[in-house]
């Protein structure tokens, strides 16, 4: 016996997030918890069975204040945040099980360092998506595309959706 469609409540949703979209949302919903004034990066490590196995964010080490250590670009190297910032691919592996990330892959809106790549590949991690390649021609990049390539890791730049992604907390009152 058929069952009829009473309204349109019952016919399932069909716009909903792609998997992609969905997981690019956590690293970029995640990078909103960095306090960094100029770069606010997040990332999500994923694996094959879609399901989220590491997040992080941009920020210094655990216990190092916030307030005493430098957020600037700019001067003197120990006066910047460059030696003391702990990048979001570096925290969500570290936020993660260590040996649950072979074969995963990482979401990241800002495309990885050479640092982090370094980490990405020891992860086990084989496939980058990223938003945002803002530094192609720097060094640090170079390196990180040459290792990625070298340890046959997939790097994808994500086409930006058309449409905005909001959420509205007071819709669950």
């Amino acid at each position: 016996m058929e069952s009829k469609i009473v309204n349109e409540k019952d016919v399932k949703r069909t716009d909903y997030l792609s998997w992609d979209e969905y997981f690019m949302s956590v690293a970029v919903l995640s990078s909103l918890r960095s306090k960094d004034p100029n770069t606010q990066v997040g990332a999500c490590i994923v694996n094959d069975g879609n399901r989220i196995v590491g997040i992080g964010y941009n920020g210094f080490p655990a216990g190092c204040s916030d307030e005493e250590l430098p957020w600037g670009r700019s001067g003197n190297f120990l006066d910047s945040k460059y030696p003391y910032v702990c990048h979001a691919e570096m925290n969500a592996i570290l936020n993660s099980d260590f040996g649950r990330m072979v074969n995963c892959r990482m979401y990241v809106n800002l495309f990885p360092c050479n640092e982090c790549a370094k980490m990405i590949i020891q992860a086990g991690i084989r496939k980058i998506i990223y938003i945002n390649d803002k530094y192609p021609n720097d060094e640090k990049y170079m390196a990180a595309r040459r290792m990625f390539r070298l340890a046959g890791i997939e790097m994808v730049q994500m086409p930006i959706p058309t449409r905005t992604i909001a959420i509205d907390f007071s819709r669950f009152l």
